[in-house]
């Protein structure tokens, strides 16, 4: 375990989630990324930017903090997001898997990459345990032993060609179904396994730790031949 001069033990994780358009949606995740169970404002954890795109239909949320409790901080936001977002009607042209859509934690000051993918792991295990039906899929360091990179866990599940993800097995947890049907009568167990299981990919998600930030490029058509050349 590492630690800076200053004793700091800071890390961030950039939650992407399927949601840009309706702007309470977004921030009521950032929210509950910073209230303790006790709804009391976390002392040791910050939101440091909301960036969200509208025709993507997708924004990222940097949540920063202690590596001790940064996990708990994101779990919160995410527990949000699976009981907000619809991802029937969702029609951003961004790829996604789910709602909560990616997942990825980078170290900031006296954290190594190993913890990092731990607390990413154990953030996936306690996804597992708190919504119904979620799925995830590991990448980097969380991702053990492998270690896949998250390029390569997207171009296996088809990530970026929107196919059938129904067909594929994930890390943790169980595919979903693409329905869901129900037998129950009571009708307070009725609403509570709707507010999960809206929809059989919007508990999918990508979670891991990883050294590189991605970025997106729009190239013009006249220059797309000679940019590719450069890489």
């Amino acid at each position: 375990m590492s630690s800076s001069r200053l004793g700091l033990r800071l890390a961030a994780c950039l939650l992407n989630i399927s949601e840009a358009r309706r702007k309470y949606i977004v921030e009521n995740v950032a929210k509950a990324a910073l209230l303790e169970r006790n709804g009391q404002k976390h002392p040791n954890v910050s939101v440091l930017n909301i960036f969200s795109d509208h025709e993507y239909n997708r924004s990222v949320i940097t949540i920063a903090g202690s590596v001790d409790e940064l996990g708990d901080s994101v779990l919160a936001a995410c527990l949000e997001a699976f009981r907000s977002i619809d991802m029937e009607v969702q029609d951003g042209i961004h790829p996604c898997l789910g709602a909560v859509d990616l997942i990825p934690f980078y170290p900031l000051c006296g954290v190594g990459v190993e913890e990092c993918g731990a607390v990413a792991r154990s953030l996936a295990e306690n996804l597992l345990l708190r919504v119904p039906g979620c799925s995830v899929f590991l990448f980097g360091e969380a991702d053990l032993p492998e270690k896949r990179p998250l390029v390569q866990r997207r171009k296996q599940l088809g990530w970026f060609t929107r196919r059938d993800f129904s067909a594929l097995e994930p890390d943790l947890g169980v595919a979903p179904a693409r329905k869901c049907g129900l037998t129950e009568t009571d009708q307070h167990f009725v609403q509570m396994f709707l507010q999960y299981f809206f929809h059989w990919t919007s508990k999918w998600t990508l979670c891991g730790m990883w050294l590189h930030s991605s970025f997106n490029l729009h190239l013009l058509p006249d220059d797309f031949a000679h940019d590719l050349r450069q890489l």
